[in-house]
């Protein structure tokens, strides 16, 4: 930390933030100065594990849209039980497999839900890296 950036940090610690918009009305005014003075802030939440789970259902791409809503309606029914550390994103359906995309802690909780739905999970993968036509520039 330079200097003049502790001045200024020391310069408005004696505040009283009896007001959360005080609060923060100082931080962001401590990051636009920091960024006016070169400084860089880099706040990064670690991202959730993202899965693809491959479904094998004869006939998938023959599911009437009734069928696929009931799927869909039990998929949901058993994430609103299992809370919000799990997340399905979308799926693809193809002739005679589902692949679901889903945001989970671990894989475990992925079968978990497999298992409570009445799912078939064939094969669940971690994704390691996400790519896509801007990757190229």
């Amino acid at each position: 930390m330079n200097t003049s950036f502790g001045v200024f940090f020391l310069i408005f610690l004696p505040c009283n933030f009896e007001r959360i918009w005080d609060g923060f009305i100082f931080l962001l005014l401590l990051i636009l100065w920091g960024i006016t003075k070169g400084h860089s802030f880099n706040f990064k939440i670690k991202d959730m594990p993202k899965y693809v789970i491959e479904r094998e259902i004869p006939g998938a791409g023959k599911l009437t849209d009734e069928q696929l809503k009931s799927i869909s309606q039990t998929s949901c029914t058993v994430l609103g039980k299992m809370g919000t550390q799990i997340q399905w994103v979308h799926s693809y359906v193809t002739g005679d497999k589902i692949y679901c995309v889903y945001i989970a802690p671990n894989e475990e909780m992925v079968m978990q839900h497999a298992s409570l739905g009445g799912f078939p999970a064939n094969k669940v993968s971690e994704v390691a890296v996400t790519i896509d036509p801007t990757t190229a520039e």
